[in-house]
């Protein structure tokens, strides 16, 4: 199956349509159809249920994503060895940080980097740990600042972060200096991310804890206002104190204290492109500074 085509439908299901894909990739649209039209006929099926909306891969297509992303970032991995050979700096890298601390630090890495390899491209990707940990599952990102989680990935130490209590302004917590992690289960929690394999989530389990959940945030600024507001308290990285106006809130440490490790998470070096290695390396060649 040619590892091009199999990235151009990739393209085509991240952008929804085939006209979206073709405007990225520089293919005139007929050009993408004709592409895609070759894939279904070599595999035998429809991959794609075209509509007014865009386009959406059939089940047949969901069943083969994770083999077509192995295919597609191997033709990728080919192409920049290629180049290497021949001395060509050139690629795609795909960098990220769940923790906008970082953010200055890794935009002035991207730029000087840039200014010293204008044939890589270098784009900047925003997530949960949960959903970088997908992407380097399925070869979508390069290089990004996360909390460790086992997996078959390299993950190079920066700090041990703890986690800390939010609560509101007068909570009775506040004259002892510290909050309790089974008080989690009594008072009214307010659960960020929902669902996911937070670091939250992880310290409750690993404390044998269920915290007493009544209400849910999609972020921590959401959370912060709720806990300003007085409906509950909040389990939470101790680096977001660098990213954000906490007013209203107070920050405690929790007891027993609960650390979890932030780090650069990235493929492991064998399955690592040339551009992505550069990118690595320049990196660590950098000394971290937090906003």
């Amino acid at each position: 199956m040619d590892t091009e085509k199999c990235a151009a439908l990739l393209c085509v299901l991240e952008r929804g349509s085939i006209t979206a894909a073709a405007d990225e990739l520089g293919y005139t649209v007929s050009g993408i159809s004709r592409m895609m039209a070759a894939l279904e006929a070599e595999s035998g099926f429809p991959l794609l249920v075209r509509s007014r909306n865009g386009v959406c891969p059939t089940e047949e297509c969901r069943s083969l994503l994770p083999t077509i992303r192995e295919l597609a970032h191997l033709g990728r991995l080919y192409d920049e060895r290629c180049s290497e050979i021949r001395g060509l700096d050139t690629g795609v890298i795909r960098v990220g940080s769940v923790y906008s601390a970082y953010y200055d630090w890794l935009a002035q890495t991207m730029a000087d980097f840039s200014a010293q390899h204008p044939g890589i491209e270098v784009r900047f990707l925003q997530g949960s740990s949960s959903e970088f940990y997908s992407l380097l599952a399925e070869h979508g990102i390069d290089f990004c600042i996360v909390s460790r989680r086992e997996g078959d990935y390299d993950f190079i130490p920066l700090r041990k972060d703890p986690l800390m209590a939010w609560v509101p302004v007068g909570h009775h917590r506040i004259s002892d200096g510290f909050y309790p992690l089974r008080d989690f289960e009594t008072e009214p929690y307010i659960d960020t991310y929902p669902g996911q394999e937070t670091d939250n989530a992880l310290a409750f389990r690993a404390n044998g804890l269920m915290p007493h959940g009544q209400f849910l945030s999609i972020d921590v600024r959401s959370t912060k206002a709720m806990v300003a507001a007085g409906l509950g308290v909040s389990l939470n990285n101790g680096i977001l104190s660098h990213e954000m106006d906490l007013s209203g809130v107070v920050v405690l440490p929790t007891d027993p204290l609960y650390e979890v490790e932030i780090g650069i998470a990235t493929p492991r070096k064998e399955n690592r492109s040339p551009a992505a290695e550069q990118f690595l390396q320049y990196a660590l060649g950098k000394p971290v500074k937090l906003r």
